[in-house]
């Protein structure tokens, strides 16, 4: 087990100082008092003397030390965190799930139900004071191409195969077939091509590293031959010049983007001016208040048993 994955010391553990970041609500903090048995101080840019963990939703550089033994993240998505400098040797990182996975799954779901119901036409011609009628299509039967087989693309397509769709996952290492899938082939072969040349919808949950910064490019687009791009991963992973010439040139059909490489998008973005495409504000999964009291606590009952916690992120991997 590498530095960056063992748990504390028990001994380090019992004497280090619980520190929780300003924004965090009031009521959470009291939850990790009772889970740790211990007062939390607020962070306030003063590093402590000896061993701490700290939860928040960043690191300051000040607590980027050698005393920091954990940082649990109140959020899922770790790239940035790792991206804002050097990670303490030796410092567990963990991370906050919760029901992230549940309400991802259930946005595009929504998404995949309203193009099937042509929600976006007529909503266009409500504002246009017209009636057409419009037909739908059916969902069941299709195929979908969910990128990225850990928790939140399993849910993901638990919940569309739920509804009779057709699940395939791409993984860049695949091992069986997780739960909610049809079946998984390996990220950029002929499998995932053929793959992509049959779905109705391709789903992206990819977490940001280097290996899948821009992973969604030219080739893939144009490997969708009209298919849906629904991406509830990360925006960086997008190339999105590539994006937009496969919108303009028919081989995406829609893009639904819940992120974008620079966030948040400004009015005068050209993003809002992409054909056929709604942008959403990051707000697929937002963690809740309960979802970080969850997590922490299993994970503070994992490091006191000197277990490596579930939700412990490989800082060498980014995930």
């Amino acid at each position: 087990m590498t530095p960056a994955r063992r748990p504390p010391r028990p001994d380090l553990l019992a004497r280090a100082e619980l520190l929780a970041a300003p924004a965090l609500d009031t009521s959470v903090v009291g939850e990790l008092e009772r889970i740790t048995g211990r007062p939390a101080g607020r962070a306030s840019g003063t590093v402590p003397e000896g061993p701490f963990l700290y939860v928040g939703d960043t690191l300051p550089r000040a607590l980027r030390t050698g005393q920091l033994l954990w940082f649990h993240s109140v959020n899922a998505g770790t790239d940035a965190l790792l991206a804002a400098g050097p990670w303490p040797e030796g410092a567990l990182l963990t991370r906050t799930v919760g029901r992230m996975g549940e309400r991802i799954a259930q946005y595009v779901l929504a998404w995949v139900l309203a193009e099937c119901q042509s929600v976006p036409e007529h909503t266009a011609q409500h504002a246009a004071a017209r009636w057409r009628r419009i037909p739908s299509e059916l969902a069941a039967g299709q195929t979908v191409v969910v990128h990225g087989t850990g928790h939140i693309g399993s849910a993901v397509a638990g919940l569309l195969r739920a509804c009779s769709l057709r699940t395939v996952g791409v993984s860049r290492t695949p091992h069986g077939v997780p739960p909610g899938f049809d079946r998984v082939v390996a990220a950029g072969g002929d499998e995932e091509r053929a793959a992509l040349a049959e779905a109705r919808w391709v789903v992206s949950t990819l977490p940001l590293t280097a290996a899948t910064e821009r992973f969604f490019g030219g080739a893939r687009f144009t490997a969708m031959r009209g298919a849906s791009f629904v991406n509830v991963g990360r925006g960086a992973c997008v190339d999105m010049a590539a994006l937009e010439a496969a919108l303009r040139a028919g081989t995406v059909r829609r893009a639904v983007l819940d992120v974008l490489p620079d966030e948040p998008a400004g009015p005068d973005d050209t993003v809002w001016q992409l054909p056929r495409t709604v942008i959403t504000s990051h707000s697929a999964g937002i963690t809740a208040d309960e979802d970080v009291v969850t997590d922490f606590a299993a994970c503070w009952q994992a490091v006191a048993e000197g277990r490596r916690p579930a939700l412990a992120v490989d800082t060498g991997r980014g995930y």
